[in-house]
Order: structure tokens, then C-alpha cells, then sequence
């Protein structure tokens, strides 16, 4: 199939720089005075905006290329389950998110070193980091994948190029540049799919009839060749990840409000269903047209000739593209909060003491460093679907039944929290080397919040957080 051509190329070069001029302008404009500047862009983002870039951040690589390759090879039925996750992770977020706001701590890890002591904080550090940076990893190889489709480029050189675009986007004006590039490219994200599903199933397919009645039998129960174990260990990654992200906390604390926090997390609830329904389809319509594809080109390889227009096929390739770089640029910018926040100025007498520009800048060298290790990363998972579902379960198990403990359970105590995420971590580790048949969020997470509620029911609880939160001692210092 050839996707160099001309018409690919001029919309990709034309896509790079829209993002990379609509970047450098917002560089130019953001006031990063502050480390706060830099990861929660002063707390002054609107609901559109934070929509938009919890959108982009959370459907990436994972879903155009690892979620179109599971549908595609199971069926559009277990797809829904699949991305449920997001959805219903959302949905959730929408109404804890007022809260969230009311607390606004800089990275996850700060949070739980609040409530429950440095030594849980710092294991909170070391898995958040393994965490993202595997989820990065995702989106460099994406990128590169998609590069080397449309340049002379191989995948390698790809993801390097991939790697200097998407650390430039974080570096130029932190959240504030990243949230308002992330917003531009859902607009261009949920239009380019639209468009595109119009077409196969108008040209291609004939109608939704055509499509429903053309669908492998085999593909068009429920569950698919899957089992509903195998078919949770699907589901729980995306609903925990969502739900005890350290990109949607963080993007939560940056929205001007409480409510302006909420309306955003139910902004972002239907701005899934516009990204993740196209996607469903798309990936199971090319069952019907494009059988021999690559189950992970299902819905790329769909912009190759004979399949659609010229134009169509290139809004594809530069769609998938916008939904890789936006994602990845989110995950380089939270991790170099960890390193702010959670390793150098750790402390707050260092953190006051510090000139607040020594935060920006440790801040941007931080991206640089995170995004060498995880292009490294990379390099050691055969898949882009397995590095996908290792990243999701690792912060998923791990962390997120900590983090929703230390917001809403009062009787969790440091030590169940720092026990749920050693045994989360662990569990994670030994299944994927060991295990086999389910994903190992199924073993996991369970053991995890078992492991949290006992050992905090024989402990003591740790104090209950108040709504002065580490973003306004900050601010107040400066």
C-alpha cells in the first residue's frame, strides 16, 4: 500500500507546523514565573480548554493504534468494553472533580506525601515515573510508526523525530501551551474521524446495514473470541488509569474553578464518545473491506489508496498523528513535575528558598532527561499493545486505589497505602514475567486494595487532608 504521496506529506508538514508555530506563540505569551506556571499553568485554564487536553492526553496511541488492533481482532462488541474504561472513568472523574480542584497538589506523588509521609511519596515517585514513561514510550513508537508510513523515514528515525517534537511542544510553555495545542488538535481529531468513518461507510461500505450485516459472525457477540476474565483484564487498565491519573488530577487542579473542574470532566465524557465511537467502527469496518491488514494499521491502513480519497486518507494519517503528539507531549510535561515536585524541591523550605525561574528550569531540563529514558524504554516490549497494557496497570494497581484512599477514605492510614502499592507494583511485575491467559490488572489490582483495606483497618489512619493545598502555599510565598 503506498502512503507516500504528495497529499500525505503536504497535510503532515502543514499539521507540524500549525503545532509547532501555535506552540512557540503560546511560549511566547505564557508568564511561567513559577514552577505552578509551568505544571498547572497558574490555574487558569477554562472547561473547553481542560476538556480538550484531558481528551487528547488520555486517547492517544493506545486507542487509534492498540484499541483499533484489539478491535479488530475481536470484534467491535468487546471494543465498547475495551474503551468503557475511559468513558466510564470520566464520567466518574465529573463527580469527584470539584474536590480534586479544592485540593490541587502539583503531582500525585506530593499528595500522598501529604497525607501519608515522605517514604510513601517517594515509592509513589519511583512508580508514577516507571508508569509514564511507558506510556510515553507508547507514543513515540506511534509517532515513528506513523512517520516512517508517509517519509523515506524508518520507524526508527521516526520515533527520534517523534521524541524532538513532542519534548518541544512540552518544553516551550508548559501546561498552558500543551493545553491550548491539545484543544486545537481535538477539533482537528474529531473532525478527521468523522469525516473519515462518512466516507468508508458511505463509499465503502454502502451503509450501517451493509457494515452490520457483513461483520464476521465470529466477531459479533459480546465478547468475541474473548472470555469476560480476559475481557475485564481490558477494561479495569483504562477505568483505574483514568481515574487516578496524575495528567487528569493535574489538569483538574489547573481549571480556574471547582465547577469550572467539573464541567470539564463531563466536557470530557462526551468528547470520548465523539473520538472513541469512530474508532469502534473504523477499526471493525476495515475487517470487512481490508481483511489482511496489520491488526494494528486498522484504521491507518484505511488511508491507503483504493480505500479512500487521497485527502480522506491523508486527514487519517495526520488525525492518528494529532492524537500520538498531543498525548505524548502531556505525559513528558507530568513527568518532569514528579521530578520537580517529588525529587529536587521536594521539601518546602527548599521549594521557598529556591528562585521560583530554578523550577521552570529544572522543570524543562526534566522533560529532555524523561523523554531519552523513555524512547530507551521502548526498545524492550515487542509490542506497542503489551508496553501499553504493562504502563495502564502499573499506575492503575499500583497507585490509583492509593490515591482515591487518600482523597475520600479517612480511615486509610500511610501504612495500607504504602502495602497497596508495593504488592499493586509487584504483582504488576512478577505476571507480566510470569503469568499468562489474563492481563495482570486482574490479579493486581485486587490484591492491591485487599492488601490497602486490611493493613489501614490494623494501623492507624493517617490525618485527614485539608483544602489548603501545596498550589496556594506556593503561590503564597511567591
Amino acid at each position: 500500500m503506498e502512503y507516500r504521496t504528495v497529499t500525505n506529506i503536504v497535510v503532515l508538514v502543514c499539521y507540524l507546523l500549525l503545532m509547532v508555530a501555535f506552540a512557540a506563540w503560546l511560549g511566547k505569551r505564557a508568564k511561567i514565573k513559577t514552577g505552578t506556571d509551568f505544571v498547572l499553568a497558574g490555574q487558569s485554564l477554562p472547561a473547553w480548554v481542560l476538556a480538550g487536553t484531558m481528551l487528547t492526553t488520555f486517547v492517544g496511541s493506545g486507542s487509534i493504534i492498540g484499541g483499533a488492533s484489539f478491535v479488530f481482532q475481536n470484534g467491535p462488541l468487546p471494543g465498547i468494553f475495551f474503551f468503557l474504561g475511559t468513558l466510564l472513568g470520566a464520567l466518574t472523574l465529573g463527580f469527584l472533580a470539584q474536590k480534586i480542584r479544592r485540593k490541587s497538589f502539583h503531582t500525585v506523588p506530593q499528595l500522598l506525601r501529604t497525607r501519608f509521609g515522605r517514604n510513601t511519596g517517594t515509592i509513589g515517585t519511583i512508580i508514577v515515573l516507571i508508569a509514564f514513561m511507558g506510556i510515553a514510550a507508547t507514543q513515540f513508537t506511534g509517532a515513528g510508526y506513523i512517520f516512517s508510513l508517509i517519509t523515506p523515514l524508518s520507524q526508527t528515525q521516526g520515533a527520534i523525530v517523534a521524541v524532538l517534537l513532542i519534548t518541544f511542544l512540552a518544553l516551550v510553555g508548559g501546561l498552558k501551551s500543551v493545553a491550548w495545542t491539545d484543544f486545537l488538535s481535538a477539533i482537528v481529531i474529531i473532525l478527521g474521524l468523522v469525516v473519515a468513518l462518512g466516507y468508508v461507510f458511505v463509499q465503502d461500505l454502502g451503509g450501517f446495514g451493509t457494515y452490520v450485516d457483513r461483520l464476521d459472525p465470529a466477531l459479533s457477540t459480546i465478547t468475541g473470541p474473548l472470555t469476560p476474565l480476559q475481557i475485564l483484564g481490558y477494561f479495569l487498565p483504562l477505568f483505574l488509569l483514568c481515574l487516578g491519573d496524575q495528567n487528569m488530577h493535574q489538569r483538574l487542579s489547573a481549571a480556574k474553578s471547582p465547577r469550572t473542574a467539573q464541567r470539564a470532566a463531563f466536557l470530557f465524557f462526551l468528547g470520548g464518545l465523539m473520538m472513541i465511537i469512530p474508532i469502534i467502527l473504523l477499526a471493525s469496518s476495515a475487517t470487512i473491506v481490508n481483511p489482511d491488514s496489520a491488526p494494528d494499521m486498522a484504521v491507518l491502513g484505511l488511508a491507503a489508496g483504493g480505500f479512500t480519497p487521497e485527502l480522506v486518507g491523508a486527514v487519517i494519517l495526520v488525525t492518528a498523528l494529532a492524537l500520538i503528539v498531543t498525548t505524548g507531549s502531556s505525559y513528558l510535561l507530568t513527568c518532569s513535575g514528579n521530578i520537580v515536585y517529588d525529587l529536587i524541591f521536594r521539601d518546602r523550605a527548599r521549594r521557598d528558598a529556591s528562585a521560583p525561574g530554578s523550577q521552570v528550569l529544572t522543570a524543562r531540563l526534566a522533560v529532555i532527561v524523561i523523554a531519552i529514558c523513555a524512547y530507551v524504554l521502548v526498545q524492550f516490549f515487542p509490542t506497542l499493545l503489551d508496553l501499553q497494557m504493562y504502563a495502564y496497570t502499573m499506575y492503575g494497581a499500583a497507585v490509583t486505589p492509593a490515591v482515591l484512599a487518600a482523597l475520600f477514605w479517612k480511615r486509610v492510614s500511610a501504612a495500607g497505602a504504602t502495602a497497596s502499592m508495593l504488592t499493586g507494583g509487584v504483582v504488576t511485575v512478577l505476571w507480566e514475567l510470569f503469568g499468562e491467559g489474563i492481563n495482570s490488572v486482574v490479579v493486581a489490582f485486587p490484591v492491591a486494595v485487599i492488601a490497602l483495606v486490611a493493613v489501614s483497618l490494623a494501623t492507624r489512619p493517617a490525618p485527614v487532608l485539608e483544602d489548603s493545598t501545596a498550589v496556594q502555599r506556593e503561590t503564597a510565598a511567591v
